[in-house]
């Protein structure tokens, strides 16, 4: 029988972008069980609400992580808006969900780029990155941030988008549909690439639903569920469905994240084309008393907002259920069997986002 030993894995670890550690259990070269370590960069902001007023806490939300920072805001939002029955005008919403799906394909293409740098291959790294700053420069123009956009309110939004700024996202959304169907030719069917991920990391349809996966790591093993079809924001306007692969290995995970690019470039072309005019907020009377429980469909994948306000600016209770956080018990099924080398690419895999976890 080969003997146990137990090895630290993060959180700092040149492949990973996020500080996560594990403690692996290793019979000679395989992992037997892989124990997680949360709270190495914990930051008490949920407990925030009991110091800002919950029309400030918005900026809050958005700080909890830099990537998906216009989902957390727009969650946080949708909550309060709950709780004290507002009705946002339809060009906030249209707004709104404009951003969030060029916050998806952001996202997309900075997770892309870091699996290129695990694989080794350099200038497909370099390549996803190239196209990401593009999206980046169009959130520059509209919202004047990059990374952070501060353009959430409890009631709308606080910037229009004018009808230069639309053309000029509709033409380089045109441009980057382009330029990245070679990076995706690549992705999908290059030989040294398939060799590292083809079959690794398999996850069944039922052990992805049993373990509570969410987002392309829930639809990579066939399950046919996006939070996105339940129709909040502008999405009960607009025509899509789940993007879902059978695979259910490290493979398939690529694959539907591209896809889910391709779909992100249609649906902004669907917003701009039926984007209403009017007003892009409403005004906010009396405080929130009451509580609300959404979902919404981040780039990892589903999260959850709880709010409870009781009827003064501060509110009792913010709380977030985050799209890694469902992803790392099914994530610890994958490693078990792997070997030492293929840890960090599984990981890397689910597209963790441990500041968003470790609030």
């Amino acid at each position: 029988m080969a003997k146990q030993s137990i090895i630290p894995f993060g959180p700092q670890h040149p492949v990973l972008p996020e500080p996560i550690h594990l403690d692996l259990v290793l019979e000679d070269e395989v992992v037997v069980e892989a124990i997680p370590n949360i709270g190495f960069v914990h930051r008490g902001l949920e407990k925030l609400v009991e110091i800002k007023d919950f029309k400030q806490y918005v900026y809050v939300a958005e700080r909890v992580c830099g990537i998906c920072s216009f989902g957390h805001g727009l969650g946080y939002c949708q909550c309060v808006e709950e709780i004290m029955n507002i009705d946002i005008p339809n060009r906030a919403k249209y707004l709104r969900t404009l951003w969030m799906e060029m916050s998806r394909i952001h996202s997309h293409l900075l997770w892309l780029g870091l699996l290129a740098d695990a694989l080794g291959f350099e200038s497909l790294f370099m390549q996803s990155w190239r196209l990401r700053e593009k999206v980046l420069d169009l959130f520059d123009l509209t919202t004047g941030g990059r990374i952070i956009f501060s353009v959430n309110q409890i009631g709308g939004v606080l910037k229009d988008v004018d009808e230069s700024m639309l053309q000029a996202i509709r033409k380089t959304m045109k441009e980057l549909n382009q330029e990245l169907r070679p990076i995706t030719k690549a992705f999908l069917e290059d030989m040294s690439v398939n060799s590292r991920l083809r079959g690794l990391g398999y996850l069944s349809k039922e052990q992805a639903y049993q373990a509570g996966a969410v987002g392309p790591f829930l639809r990579a093993s066939g399950y046919d569920y996006d939070s996105r079809e339940s129709g909040y924001a502008a999405y009960s306007d607009l025509n899509f469905g789940a993007i879902t692969a059978t695979e259910g290995d490290s493979y398939a995970r690529v694959k539907v994240r591209l896809a889910e690019i391709f779909q992100s470039f249609d649906l902004i072309e669907q917003i701009i084309t039926k984007m209403p005019t009017g007003e892009i907020a409403v005004p906010v009377k009396g405080m929130p008393k009451g509580e609300a429980f959404i979902r919404i469909e981040q780039p990892r994948g589903e999260a959850i907002y709880y709010v409870k306000g009781n009827g003064t600016k501060y509110l009792d209770r913010f709380r977030l259920r985050t799209p890694t956080t469902s992803n790392i018990p099914p994530m610890l099924d994958l490693l078990k069997g792997c070997q030492l080398g293929d840890v960090a690419l599984l990981i890397l895999t689910i597209d963790p986002c441990i500041s968003c976890t470790e609030r």
